[in-house]
Order: structure tokens, then sequence, then C-alpha cells
């Protein structure tokens, strides 16, 4: 019988810091593999072996899996790092307690309202905020928005719980909190604190008004931009972490060895020496955001769709394909980096490279369906200022029509046309209402101007830009009849033109 990580089985060599917490610091909405690997092992390598006041309370949204095994494990798990060449292990050990959204909010909205919660950070993907695609504020107009605002008692969204918690403090001691995005939102400190404020303007009564008034001298809302690639767990990573550590581990995540975190140092209530584990302070986060959003994730998501209709399973084995590689280079060089400003300290060949390299790391088996799951709401970061930027150059972005176009047809595809396994796997928010309009229309070319009218992927201004729909409508036909390698082609052939 093998024996489980446990405070008494996990060798002290793997333990990141080897003084546990004192008290809970922070409340992390989001309990998740992302959270695991980046966060936490930043929070835990930040103390350097003494003892400090930043536990880390772990919230999971709904699922009790993570939750259950860590409560098992005395809220311990792996992370292993992972490359062909090499794999190490290690145990961050830096949560004080978890506890599952779904089943007592009222407890997660406790816990953010607690005088001794600091900070409250965020891993809850792009589509755990409501908001509108068309205008960027909260959507007033969601279910789970309504639910929220009918019931303050029992809220079920991330933005109803920091309000709710917030609104608590403001009611009670006052004492100053900091709430920071880990997710991939443009401008995602910003935009988190419009949302939070669309919400508490909602509350009736004065409470809404008195917890607006608190949040302008108590609360703050840094940019950061964080970066590693994380993907689900496998009987691999579980089986490296077995042989390091001598123990099993249920929990255990895989990660690769890149990471890095960079933050607006706005934090009135203290924060950990995040510097000490790599983390990089910064007045102007926009930057290194713009070139991770757009560089990495936008080409990521074109190389999982490609890859998908493609019968590919994992990214590595994508990229690997030259038809593939060759269409992820021209949209991150050709339709991306003219838009983006790279920060002055940044060689941008020797970080195109290094994407190139970690995209190829056979070792993680980051899988094409979870890359390119919620595209409705990833998209809408990535692609439409681009858009505008190249079509107001005269330019027509074909590597971008792409995108959208492997998307559609992997989340939405034209009846009878089959875009395999690795597509059907993706998850969307936006599927239902995008396959509902091939209900209405007979061609490829109606249902993609359906699509971007219907202001669920894109705002509605980008539908005006006739050129681009037409295109994104050529290249999707041109999937559908001839497979993803001849779109490829076409657009590499109509940029060289």
């Amino acid at each position: 019988m093998h024996r489980r990580l446990s405070r008494s089985t996990v060798p002290a060599s793997a333990l990141l810091s080897a003084a546990p917490p004192t008290a809970t610091g922070i409340v992390h909405l989001g309990l998740g593999n992302f959270h695991r690997a980046h966060q936490a092992v930043y929070t835990a390598s930040a103390a350097a072996g003494e003892s400090h006041p930043w536990g880390i309370l772990g919230v999971a949204s709904s699922s009790t899996t993570t939750a259950r095994v860590m409560e098992e494990q005395d809220l311990l798990y792996s992370v292993v790092t992972i490359s062909p060449d090499d794999e190490r292990v290690s145990v961050p050990a830096v949560h004080t307690g978890v506890l599952v959204a779904a089943h007592d909010p009222g407890a997660v909205v406790g816990a953010i309202g607690d005088a001794g919660t600091r900070i409250v950070t965020i891993t809850v993907s792009e589509n755990g905020y409501h908001y509108s695609a068309e205008t960027g504020s909260l959507d007033l107009d969601s279910e789970a928005i309504r639910h929220d605002l009918a019931h303050p008692a029992e809220p079920r969204t991330t933005i109803g719980h920091i309000a709710y918690g917030l609104a608590l403090r403001a009611d009670t001691h006052g004492a100053p909190v900091t709430v920071v995005s880990c997710d991939n939102l443009l401008a995602n400190g910003r935009r988190t604190e419009r949302l939070v404020r669309d919400f508490i303007a909602a509350i009736p009564a004065a409470r809404g008004e008195r917890t607006l008034e608190w949040l302008d001298a108590h609360a703050s809302f840094p940019n950061s931009m964080v970066d590693r690639i994380v993907p689900a767990s496998t009987d691999d990573h579980r089986a490296a972490a077995e042989r390091q550590l001598g123990v099993r581990d249920a929990a255990t995540v895989g990660a690769e060895p890149f990471s890095a975190w960079v933050l607006e140092d706005r934090f009135l209530a203290g924060r950990p020496a995040w510097e000490r584990a790599g983390s990089v302070f910064t007045d102007d986060v926009e930057p290194y955001e713009m070139m991770k959003l757009r560089l990495l994730n936008g080409t990521h998501s074109l190389i999982a769709y490609l890859g998908a209709l493609d019968g590919r399973a994992t990214i590595p084995d994508a990229v690997a394909q030259p038809h593939i590689a060759d269409a992820a280079s021209a949209v991150l060089r050709g339709d991306y980096l003219p838009t983006v400003k790279v920060p002055d300290e940044v060689d941008v060949d020797a970080y195109t490279r290094d994407l190139f390299h970690r995209w190829s790391n056979t070792a993680l088996g980051h899988r094409t369906s979870q890359v390119g799951s919620d595209g409705s709401v990833k998209l809408g970061q990535r692609v439409p200022a681009p858009v505008f930027h190249h079509l107001a150059g005269g330019d027509l972005p074909h590597h971008l029509a792409l995108t959208v176009a492997a998307y559609l047809c992997c989340v939405a595809p034209p009846p009878g046309f089959d875009p395999g396994p690795h597509a059907r796997a993706m998850v969307d928010p936006a599927a239902r209402q995008l396959g509902e309009l091939w209900a209405n229309t007979t061609s490829i070319s109606r249902f993609v101007r359906s699509a971007f009218e219907s202001g669920r992927l894109f705002p509605r201004e980008l539908a005006d830009r006739e050129p681009f729909v037409d295109r994104v409508a050529a290249l999707a036909d041109l999937i559908v009849r001839h497979g993803p390698a001849e779109a490829c082609v076409d657009a590499d052939r109509a940029t060289r033109n």
C-alpha cells in the first residue's frame, strides 16, 4: 500500500518553505492547477524559510475534488516542473485551508470580509468575470449576476463574492485590502475594479453607496501579468511526483520550467516579498500584458484550433506540423507583433524563440482541447484591437482571420462537418448560441456574418469591417472543404501577395 503525501511523509528537501505560515493573509478564488503552480509557488518561495503571515485560503468554484484531496493530504500537493530533459518536484506547503464556493458561499464572503485578509487573488479564467464583450461592463442581464443581486447571502459568481466581501469590510472593521486578478484580461486590475463597482452600484439601498465610498480609499486593484504553461494533470505527472517524493500525491500539478509574474506595486495592506521568488514590480504592466496576451496567448489559440482540426491531441504535436508552425509564426510576427509595444529590456527575437521552445515541450502533454476552450471570452481580448490596427493601415490580417475561422469550425461546425474529437472536446460558453445560428442560414458566409453581428464574440463594430468578415468566411469554407492545411497555405499566400 502506497503512503500518501502528508506533513509526516513529505521530504524536507521538497518543501519550498520549511516554515509554515503563521496566519491566513490571502484568499484565493480559483483553486485550479494554475494557481497551485504559480501564485502559491511564488508565495511559498518568497518566504525563504521564514515564518510568515501570508497563508492562502484556497477557494474552489464548484468542484470538490482538489479541495477534498488537499484536506486529506494536510493541505499539501506537489508541483512537477517538467521538460523532455528534466523533472523536478516541489511542495509549496502554503495553504491554510480550502473552501468550495458553491457549497458555502457565505464562508467565502466572510473570508474576504475578514480583517485578517489583506489580499484577494483570482484565477477563474476569463469566463468567470461575467462581463459584456460589447461594453466591457458587468453583464447585469446575466442570470448568474441577477441571482447574486437578488440573493446576497448566496452569491454564485466571483464578482458577487468579492463585492459582498468588500461590502462586509465596509460595514464592519473597514480594514484595507488589495484585489489582484491573475487572469488573462486586458488591464485585468482595472477591469476587475470596474466589474466590482458595477455590481456594488446595483446593490439596492444605501449599502451600495456606502461601499463604493469606502472602496475609494480602502481597496486597490493592481494590474498584473502571469505566465506559465500549466496543463491538466496526467498520470505521467503523478508518477513523476511519486518517483521523487517516495509517496503518492493525488493532487499533483505539472508545469513547464518557465514562470513569470509582473505586478503593479499598489498593495494597501502589505504583501509577500514576491520579488524574492522572481516577480517583477513595475509602474506599467501593460507592455508585458499585451506581449503575453497577443504574442503568446493569441498565437497559442491559433495553434490549438488548427491542431485540433488537424487531429492533433497536444500542442507540441500541433506545432510540430510545418503548416501550423508557419501559421503560428506568421500570426505572431505579422499580425500581433506590430500592435505590441515590447518592453525595452525584452529581446523579442529571443522571446519568440522561447515561445516555440515552450510550445514544443512534449513532456507536458498540454492538450489542444484545453487551450482551445473558452475561446469566445479569450479571442475578444486578443483579436479586435489588432484587426482594427491593420485595417486602419490598409492591411488585411489574414492569420487573425484564420484564427477566428478555425475557432468557429471547432466550436460551431457547419452541419455535416466533423471537426474531430479534439475540437468536440472544447468547452465554450457561446457554443450553443453559435450553433443555433445554423438554423437560420444555409451558407458559411451568412453564418460567419451572423456570428459577428451577434455580439457574443466581438464588439459589433467589427461586423462592419466587411473585408475581414468576408476573409474569415472564406477561410472557414476552405477548412470545411479542404482541411486546415489548405487554409494555412491560402492565408500564407495572401499575406505574401
